[in-house]
Formats: C-alpha cells, structure tokens, sequence
C-alpha cells in the first residue's frame, strides 16, 4: 500500500500534463492522446514477460525492477527535446509498469482470504486513490514550474516507491519462484488461462475490465485534459483539478465498498458502478464550465469506487488462492488493451468529429461491461 501510494501520488502529478506536453511540440489530439495509449501499449506487449518474471524471481525483484524501470524512463522524459522521445520514453515506462503491477496484483489476489476479498481490493485501491487525490493538487502547483517539472516529481516519488517495496518484503516468504508443498512434495495448486476462460465470472470481468481501462485509465486521463484545454481555455492545474475530483469520488467511497463487496456481493456493485460510469460519460462534454466537469467527475469518480475493487475481489474468487500469473497478465493486459485503445480512437473521434462523439463511444462501451455483469451470478458463489 505504501509503494500503491507513492506510484499514484506521482502519477497524478504528471497525468494532467503528459497530454498538454505533447501538444507542446505542435501535434494533434490524436498524437497527444496516443502518448497515453504508448504507456498502455508497452503494458499489454509485457505483461507475458511479467509471468515469467514471477515465476522465475519472485514478486519482489519484478516488482522493484518494473518500478525503477518507470522512474528512469520518467526522468529522462523530462529531457525530451521532441515528441518522438517523449513517445518512447512513456513506452518504456509501460513495460516496467507491467512488471510492478502484476507481481503486485498478483501477490494480493493469492493473500486474499475470501472472507475480506472485497476489503482487501479496497485497501490496495486505497493507496492508488490516496496518492491519486493529493497528486492532482500537488499537480496544479508543480505544474507552474513549467510541464516538465511533474516528470521530475513523478521520478522522486518512484524511486521512493522502489526503496519501500524492495525493504519492506526482502525477507517475506510469500515473494519468491513457486516452491512444492512441503508436506506432499506436490506443486503449489495453480489455474490455467483456459480454466479461468470457462468461467462465467471471468469472462465477465474481462469485458468490464476493458471497459474501465478504456474510460478510466485512457479517455479521463488522456482526452478530458484536452477538453478542458479546448473547451475552457484551461491550462494543466485546472485540468488538475477535474482529475482531483474523480479522486475525491472515488475515495469516498472506497472503504465501504470493500465491506460492501464481502457482505452483499460482487454483482450488485459492480452493476450500480458500471451504471453510473454510463451516465457520467454521456454527460460529461455537456458541461458548460470547469465547475460543472468537476461535479460530474466526482459522480464518476464514485461510481469507479464501487466497481473498481469488485473486479479484484472477482479475480480473486476465480482463482481461489491458486497460483494463476497467466490468468492475471490476461486480466491485465484485457485493461491495458482497452487503454490503448481508449485514447486512439477517443483522439480520432475528437479531431473528426468533436468530443460528443468520443464520450458518447466510451459511454457504450462502459455500457457493454454493465451489462456482462447482469448476464451472471455472483462470484462468492464460486467453489476452488
């Protein structure tokens, strides 16, 4: 969680500017947005490689290698002298990101005990979401040194996440290569992608996971900067701003999610979050002022907040404390993708078409992954 806080402090930081600094060398949206969509890309491309790091290293020396692989791609990001090095350095930091956070993930999901799934989803978020309401304000006033700044305060606070994980878990035994059981000499039990793929529940939550990795982490941090650019003359600490409301959204109603997700299902919160993403994209390019794009960002900020830990909890009632690094990079890079391709086409659609278009496409899709959850029971009922 310390490392969780650390990584998303500094990331809210420099999300609202990784757009408005592409634009700075005189490109469009759809090649500001692709910045956002190289991340994600490198991030689908390794997340196999992520596995296998696991599996050979354990989770911490992937996690720690992914991070500093991050923190020095971002420093020199700050040096980029023209879009094309800012291109490949944020590729670069996709492929570490891959390696932090699916040793990260999968580390909670086989700790998880299924009592507290759903709390121990919202305790990881928590991290992410503390770093990621306090990023945005520490974000408007980094940001008026300049946009290259926030990548030099996003490098500091990576190399912090890095010391923390790597002392804090240099002598647990739940890090390392999996070993056989002692008493049996069996190997550790463990699921195959092809298991997860029969069940409902995870076909489910690779739909939902796209969805949200298209809205969530690529148009809300790729194009809505640019809204607030074009629509309202703002700068990066008003988009800032909106993205800090999204947080505080979100941290509202983290924790009693997490409970919620133990006491009265999965389902039931992912159906309502999903619901109240559809709505607030529809609306969102109706806002007539920053004030307006604040309020509907919080909505959906909330909205995330009850979905989010949800498809945590659902992984890991799929894998039932197995082993399962293939099933999670497929989690995973199922995000991802939607990452990518969010900010792509979401880009295209703004420069052809305007931005109605491009939340309306996104308010769709959100609206295929609500309806994926009707379609199937809950996963608590799920037997390993």
């Amino acid at each position: 969680m310390a490392g969780a806080f650390s990584v998303a402090l500094g990331y809210g930081v420099v999300a609202p500017a990784i757009p408005q600094f592409a634009l700075e060398f005189g490109v469009s949206s759809f090649a500001a947005s692709a910045i956002v969509s190289a991340f994600a890309l490198m991030r689908l491309v390794a997340a196999p490689l992520a596995g296998l790091g696991i599996a050979r290293f354990g989770e911490r020396r992937t996690y720690t290698t992914g991070i500093l692989v991050v923190a020095l791609s971002t420093g020199a990001a700050a040096l980029a002298g023209d879009y094309l090095q800012l291109l490949v350095l944020r590729g670069l930091g996709g492929l570490g990101s891959a390696l932090f956070s699916i040793s990260a993930t999968a580390l909670l999901v086989k700790l998880s005990p299924p009592e507290a799934r759903g709390r121990v989803a919202s305790l990881n978020s928590a991290g992410f979401l503390l770093g990621g309401l306090l990023g945005p304000v520490f974000g408007g006033i980094v940001a008026s040194f300049g946009l290259r700044a926030p990548f030099v305060f996003y490098f500091a606070t990576l190399i912090v996440a890095a010391t923390v994980v790597f002392l804090a878990l240099r002598r647990s035994p739940h890090v390392g290569a999996p070993k056989s059981d002692e008493a049996t000499g069996e190997p550790e039990p463990s699921m195959r992608l092809g298991q997860a793929l029969r069940v409902p529940q995870y076909r489910s939550l690779l739909v939902s996971v796209f969805a949200f990795g298209w809205a969530s982490f690529g148009v809300r941090v790729s194009v809505i900067p640019i809204f607030v650019a074009v629509m309202f003359q703002g700068d990066a600490t008003q988009a800032a701003w909106v993205l800090a409301a999204y947080a505080a959204g979100n941290a509202l109603l983290i924790f009693p999610s997490g409970r919620w997700n133990d006491t009265v299902g999965r389902k039931p919160l992912l159906v309502t979050g999903m619901a109240i993403l559809v709505v607030s994209y529809a609306v969102f390019p109706a806002s007539p002022g920053v004030w307006t794009a604040l309020a509907v960002m919080f909505v959906a900020g909330a909205g995330s907040a009850l979905a989010n830990p949800g498809q945590q909890a659902v992984l890991a009632d799929v894998l039932a404390q197995r082993r399962g690094g293939n099933v999670v990079a497929a989690y995973s890079m199922t995000s991802d993708l939607g990452g990518v391709l969010g900010p792509l086409i979401a880009g295209a659609l703004v420069d052809a078409a305007g931005f109605g278009w491009a939340f309306a496409v996104t308010a769709a899709i959100l609206a295929a992954g609500l309806i994926a959850w009707l379609l199937v029971p809950d996963s608590r009922r799920l037997k390993g």
